[in-house]
């Protein structure tokens, strides 16, 4: 069924699309979801229990690793060879990539057992590292 034309005489149907109907029910519709968007995000009142608990602190394993006046490596304040440093960091970083190395060196110790240590600790994976030093006295 074909709509007629506006022009008298004319029987060729209309060409031109009626958006006003269109734009009737798009405001209808809008008018609808305006008014029940609210009704759909009411919440379930609860009155819920408290606890108090400690905070969870997902810490990372740390190895403790000091160095005395004398050179003596200690791993966790057990005396062990600086030549198996090297195994035990790479243990240590394949069983957590996120490890910690937390040095202490005596001031009296010469740089250089520093500075192998720390080298050990890179070649091996272990990329945090921390130095620990003590507060001044006051």
């Amino acid at each position: 069924m074909a709509f007629g034309s506006f022009e008298k005489g004319s029987s060729a149907p209309m060409a031109d699309i009626n958006t006003t109907p269109l734009v009737d029910v798009m405001l209808v519709l809008l008018v609808v979801f305006i008014i029940t968007a609210p009704l759909l995000t009411n919440a379930v009142r609860l009155d819920l229990p408290s606890a108090a608990a400690a905070a969870h602190q997902d810490k990372p394993e740390e190895i403790r690793v000091a160095v005395d006046a004398a050179g003596k490596v200690y791993w966790n304040n057990d005396a062990v060879e600086a030549a198996s440093l090297g195994e035990r960091f790479a243990a240590a970083s394949q069983a957590n990539p996120k490890i910690e190395l937390h040095l202490r060196a005596d001031k009296a110790v010469a740089y250089e057992h520093v500075a192998k240590i720390l080298a050990s600790a890179q070649r091996n994976g272990v990329t945090r590292i921390g130095f620990v030093t003590e507060a001044p006295a006051r």
